[in-house]
């Protein structure tokens, strides 16, 4: 078996044990302190807007070239075959608007 230990030992590691406590408490205490929890929601918070954020830009980003791919040529000129039409269909939504908002008025 072996050897009991020396109460010189044991005070000597009853010591080191009290100072990683003691390092333990204070990095619990750090970890749980409102300030470092609010920072930490925050900059998880902060993370998921970034990437949300991110991900509606290439979205929009996507949905605009694809519309623009349906009214302009490879060649950058205009597809007026697309363009008149849709134009035409601009112009009678805002006649509409326009008489609907007329009507309101009196």
């Amino acid at each position: 078996m072996s050897e009991p230990r020396t109460p010189a030992q044991i005070e000597a590691d009853i010591i080191s044990r009290r100072e990683q406590l003691a390092v333990v408490l204070d990095e619990i205490g750090v970890r749980m302190h409102p300030k470092t929890m609010m920072g930490d929601a925050k900059a998880r918070v902060a993370s998921t807007v970034d990437r949300t954020a991110g991900r509606a830009f290439v979205a929009v980003n996507r949905s605009v070239s694809d519309v623009r791919a349906q009214f302009v040529a490879e060649d950058g000129s205009p597809r007026l075959e697309r363009v008149i039409p849709a134009a035409l269909v601009v112009v009678g939504v805002v006649a509409l608007l326009s008489v609907s908002a007329r009507r309101k008025r009196r």
